[in-house]
């Protein structure tokens, strides 16, 4: 019976670990811009990854969504959770307005916990 439940916990450990990996969704085809100033913040539970690709469009939880489906899913959140963590990961080569228009759509739900993926250059000159 003993080894059993050693088997039981063992995967229960595994699923849980896995759920966490699966949160760290990110899209490969997109090259976040670097920086020389940036700040690691702790990843928060249940933050929403939003990808925008290089010709605008929009994928979240490897789905695309267009702005009416990404509009009623920030209100939907922020009827829930208020203070829900937004990380916004756009290609370095996406255009200004196709980024605002996601910060748009956050303020418009309410969501103000926003932040951006960079990745921070190493060493110097």
């Amino acid at each position: 019976m003993a080894p059993l439940i050693d088997i039981v916990f063992l995967l229960l450990i595994f699923f849980m670990s896995a759920a966490i990996f699966y949160q760290l969704e990110s899209e490969i085809n997109i090259s976040v811009p670097s920086t020389e100033e940036g700040e690691r913040t702790p990843r928060a539970a249940g933050e929403v990854i939003v990808n925008v690709r290089q010709d605008g469009t929009v994928v979240v939880n490897q789905r695309q969504m267009g702005d009416d489906e990404l509009r009623s899913m920030f209100a939907r959140i922020a009827e829930v959770y208020r203070d829900q963590p937004v990380i916004i990961r756009a290609d370095k080569k996406t255009f200004h307005e196709d980024v605002v228009r996601v910060l748009d759509m956050c303020a418009g739900a309410g969501i103000w916990n926003i932040s951006f993926a960079v990745l921070k250059e190493e060493g110097g000159i």
